[in-house]
């Protein structure tokens, strides 16, 4: 598959082999954050999905990541709260080697918030990695269905 053509957004979906609550962290993240964050976040995914992502200028709200995460991409939004200004990110992999996919993926592997201006610790890092090795490491993929992001909405 062709890193110019249109990718498919998906949110990665944990195996039963790894998490018996077939838990879909990037998914779980999003839905934790506000309203008008999820929303933004949202739609820099189907921008940078369209655009695509290696096309994609859109002012730091699209990142490659560096050093023990290079290969990573995170979408990142910055929002004022009632308790002070907050960033919020999706740690995101692109994938062009998906079984039974026809479109590359910009798959969503895990999410988080942190205060402005602090650095999430290592482990953090460590963390998500982990979650994307388990992500590559069967194919065809495991992703959260139309009806997992339903039941996720309604849950919230």
């Amino acid at each position: 598959m062709s890193s110019e053509a249109v990718h498919e957004v998906a949110f990665f979906k944990r195996h039963a082999r790894d998490d018996a609550a077939q838990t879909a962290p990037g998914l779980e993240a999003l839905l934790g954050f506000p309203v008008k964050v999820r929303a933004r976040l949202l739609a820099t995914l189907a921008a940078v999905a369209k655009a695509p992502p290696k096309r994609f200028a859109g002012g730091g709200q699209w990142e490659a990541m560096h050093d023990k995460m290079t290969g990573y991409f995170e979408a990142r939004i910055t929002s004022q709260t009632a308790n002070g200004k907050w960033h919020y990110r999706l740690f995101c992999l692109l994938d062009y080697a998906a079984a039974g996919k026809t479109s590359p993926l910009l798959t969503v592997i895990d999410g988080v918030t942190k205060p402005y201006r602090t650095t999430l610790p290592n482990t953090r890092y460590d963390k998500v990695r982990k979650l994307g090795d388990e992500y590559l490491q069967r194919n065809p993929r495991s992703l959260a269905t139309a009806d997992d992001v339903r039941a996720a909405v309604k849950e919230d």
